[in-house]
Protein backbone atom coordinates (compact mmCIF):
# COMPACT_ATOMS: atom_id res chain seq x y z
CA UNK A 1 0.00 0.00 0.00
CA UNK A 2 1.20 3.36 -1.06
CA UNK A 3 -0.53 5.64 2.13
CA UNK A 4 -2.56 4.01 4.62
CA UNK A 5 -5.35 7.27 3.61
CA UNK A 6 -5.83 5.61 0.43
CA UNK A 7 -8.80 2.98 1.50
CA UNK A 8 -10.11 5.83 3.24
CA UNK A 9 -10.18 8.13 0.14
CA UNK A 10 -11.51 5.38 -2.46
CA UNK A 11 -14.36 4.35 0.16
CA UNK A 12 -15.12 8.33 -0.16
CA UNK A 13 -14.99 8.07 -3.84
CA UNK A 14 -16.40 4.96 -4.21
CA UNK A 15 -19.57 6.45 -2.69
CA UNK A 16 -19.82 9.17 -5.09
CA UNK A 17 -19.01 6.78 -8.32
CA UNK A 18 -21.56 4.03 -7.11
CA UNK A 19 -24.28 6.69 -8.04
CA UNK A 20 -23.03 6.26 -11.71
CA UNK A 21 -21.97 2.65 -11.37
CA UNK A 22 -25.93 1.69 -10.84
CA UNK A 23 -27.64 3.09 -13.99
CA UNK A 24 -24.76 2.28 -16.20
CA UNK A 25 -24.73 -1.61 -15.06
CA UNK A 26 -28.90 -1.37 -15.10
CA UNK A 27 -28.78 -0.95 -18.46
CA UNK A 28 -27.14 -4.52 -19.08
CA UNK A 29 -30.44 -5.74 -18.08
CA UNK A 30 -30.99 -5.67 -21.12
CA UNK A 31 -29.35 -8.82 -23.41
CA UNK A 32 -28.16 -6.97 -26.47
CA UNK A 33 -26.79 -4.07 -24.15
CA UNK A 34 -25.40 -7.00 -22.28
CA UNK A 35 -24.08 -9.14 -24.95
CA UNK A 36 -22.57 -6.58 -27.02
CA UNK A 37 -20.33 -5.39 -23.91
CA UNK A 38 -19.62 -8.61 -22.85
CA UNK A 39 -18.09 -9.45 -26.09
CA UNK A 40 -16.19 -6.44 -26.74
CA UNK A 41 -14.94 -6.79 -22.87
CA UNK A 42 -13.80 -10.66 -24.07
CA UNK A 43 -11.70 -9.32 -27.12
CA UNK A 44 -10.38 -6.38 -24.68
CA UNK A 45 -8.57 -9.24 -23.04
CA UNK A 46 -5.88 -9.07 -25.05
CA UNK A 47 -7.55 -11.06 -28.11
CA UNK A 48 -8.02 -8.03 -30.30
CA UNK A 49 -4.78 -6.34 -30.22
CA UNK A 50 -2.76 -9.64 -30.10
CA UNK A 51 -4.68 -10.07 -33.63
CA UNK A 52 -3.89 -7.04 -34.57
CA UNK A 53 -0.54 -6.91 -34.42
CA UNK A 54 -0.15 -10.06 -35.91
CA UNK A 55 -2.43 -8.83 -38.72
CA UNK A 56 -0.42 -5.70 -39.57
CA UNK A 57 2.46 -7.23 -41.48
CA UNK A 58 -0.17 -8.73 -43.55
CA UNK A 59 -1.97 -5.20 -44.44
CA UNK A 60 0.87 -3.16 -44.66
CA UNK A 61 4.05 -5.36 -45.77
CA UNK A 62 7.12 -6.07 -43.87
CA UNK A 63 7.46 -2.69 -42.99
CA UNK A 64 4.60 -2.99 -40.44
CA UNK A 65 6.88 -5.61 -38.29
CA UNK A 66 8.48 -3.04 -36.52
CA UNK A 67 5.33 -1.13 -35.34
CA UNK A 68 3.76 -4.36 -34.42
CA UNK A 69 7.16 -5.26 -32.06
CA UNK A 70 7.13 -1.68 -30.56
CA UNK A 71 3.56 -1.67 -29.83
CA UNK A 72 3.93 -5.55 -28.51
CA UNK A 73 6.73 -4.00 -25.80
CA UNK A 74 4.30 -0.95 -25.33
CA UNK A 75 1.71 -3.28 -24.55
CA UNK A 76 3.97 -5.55 -22.34
CA UNK A 77 4.94 -2.38 -20.07
CA UNK A 78 1.53 -1.78 -19.95
CA UNK A 79 0.68 -5.00 -18.38
CA UNK A 80 3.60 -4.73 -15.86
CA UNK A 81 2.50 -1.14 -14.59
CA UNK A 82 -1.15 -2.03 -14.29
CA UNK A 83 -0.36 -5.38 -12.45
CA UNK A 84 2.08 -3.06 -9.81
CA UNK A 85 -0.31 -0.15 -9.45
CA UNK A 86 -3.38 -3.12 -9.05
CA UNK A 87 -1.63 -4.31 -6.08
CA UNK A 88 -0.76 -1.78 -4.02
CA UNK A 89 -3.64 0.62 -4.51
CA UNK A 90 -6.14 -2.40 -4.08
CA UNK A 91 -9.04 -0.94 -4.45
CA UNK A 92 -12.16 -3.55 -4.61
CA UNK A 93 -14.26 -3.53 -7.11
CA UNK A 94 -17.97 -1.74 -7.60
CA UNK A 95 -19.34 -5.51 -7.78
CA UNK A 96 -17.30 -6.73 -4.13
CA UNK A 97 -18.34 -3.03 -2.72
CA UNK A 98 -22.06 -2.18 -3.39
CA UNK A 99 -25.11 -4.81 -3.17
CA UNK A 100 -26.70 -3.37 -6.31
CA UNK A 101 -23.72 -3.82 -8.88
CA UNK A 102 -23.47 -6.95 -10.48
CA UNK A 103 -20.45 -8.60 -12.15
CA UNK A 104 -21.47 -9.63 -15.74
CA UNK A 105 -18.27 -11.06 -16.82
CA UNK A 106 -15.46 -12.47 -14.55
CA UNK A 107 -12.69 -10.38 -14.04
CA UNK A 108 -9.52 -11.23 -14.78
CA UNK A 109 -7.74 -10.13 -11.78
CA UNK A 110 -9.21 -8.69 -8.01
CA UNK A 111 -8.66 -5.08 -7.82
CA UNK A 112 -10.24 -2.40 -10.06
CA UNK A 113 -8.23 0.57 -10.43
CA UNK A 114 -6.62 1.18 -12.74
CA UNK A 115 -8.78 -0.19 -15.66
CA UNK A 116 -5.88 -2.70 -17.78
CA UNK A 117 -8.08 -3.01 -20.39
CA UNK A 118 -8.62 0.97 -21.04
CA UNK A 119 -4.89 1.66 -20.65
CA UNK A 120 -4.12 -0.71 -23.52
CA UNK A 121 -6.96 0.25 -25.79
CA UNK A 122 -6.18 3.72 -25.02
CA UNK A 123 -2.06 2.96 -25.69
CA UNK A 124 -3.02 0.90 -28.98
CA UNK A 125 -5.34 3.25 -30.29
CA UNK A 126 -2.78 6.40 -29.89
CA UNK A 127 -0.21 4.11 -31.41
CA UNK A 128 -2.06 3.42 -34.00
CA UNK A 129 -2.88 6.51 -35.09
CA UNK A 130 0.91 7.35 -35.28
CA UNK A 131 1.53 4.70 -37.42
CA UNK A 132 -1.80 3.85 -39.22
CA UNK A 133 -3.89 6.64 -38.85
CA UNK A 134 -6.13 5.50 -41.26
CA UNK A 135 -6.98 2.51 -39.01
CA UNK A 136 -8.59 4.93 -36.62
CA UNK A 137 -12.12 4.39 -37.74
CA UNK A 138 -12.00 1.20 -36.72
CA UNK A 139 -10.19 0.91 -33.40
CA UNK A 140 -11.40 4.29 -32.09
CA UNK A 141 -15.11 3.03 -31.65
CA UNK A 142 -14.14 -0.23 -30.63
CA UNK A 143 -11.41 1.29 -27.82
CA UNK A 144 -14.17 3.77 -26.59
CA UNK A 145 -16.60 0.58 -26.16
CA UNK A 146 -13.76 -1.31 -23.90
CA UNK A 147 -13.35 1.48 -21.98
CA UNK A 148 -17.47 1.73 -21.58
CA UNK A 149 -17.97 -1.78 -20.91
CA UNK A 150 -15.67 -2.09 -18.11
CA UNK A 151 -18.38 0.41 -16.03
CA UNK A 152 -21.52 -1.16 -17.87
CA UNK A 153 -20.31 -4.67 -16.46
CA UNK A 154 -19.98 -3.83 -13.31
CA UNK A 155 -16.31 -4.86 -13.28
CA UNK A 156 -14.82 -0.81 -12.79
CA UNK A 157 -15.71 2.49 -11.30
CA UNK A 158 -15.48 5.63 -14.20
CA UNK A 159 -12.49 6.73 -12.46
CA UNK A 160 -10.47 3.38 -12.77
CA UNK A 161 -11.81 3.59 -16.76
CA UNK A 162 -10.37 7.35 -16.85
CA UNK A 163 -7.07 6.53 -15.08
CA UNK A 164 -6.32 3.47 -17.61
CA UNK A 165 -6.99 5.52 -20.60
CA UNK A 166 -4.64 8.70 -19.13
CA UNK A 167 -1.98 6.11 -18.27
CA UNK A 168 -2.29 4.28 -21.73
CA UNK A 169 -1.89 7.73 -23.29
CA UNK A 170 0.71 8.80 -21.41
CA UNK A 171 2.39 4.86 -21.93
CA UNK A 172 1.96 5.37 -25.82
CA UNK A 173 3.18 8.99 -26.02
CA UNK A 174 6.08 8.28 -23.75
CA UNK A 175 7.23 5.06 -26.05
CA UNK A 176 6.65 7.25 -29.14
CA UNK A 177 8.73 9.81 -27.85
CA UNK A 178 11.52 7.56 -26.31
CA UNK A 179 12.12 5.55 -29.75
CA UNK A 180 11.40 8.84 -31.83
CA UNK A 181 9.69 6.85 -34.54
Amino acid sequence: MLDSTLPAAFARLDRLEVRLCLPVNATARFPLVRNYFAAVSRLGDGVAWYTLLAILPLLFGSGAVVPALHMALTGLAGVAIYKFLKQRLVRERPFHSHRGVRALVLPLDRYSFPSGHTLHAVSFTVMLAHYYPGLLWLVVPFAASVAVSRVVLGLHYPTDVLAGGLLGWLLAAGSLAFFAV
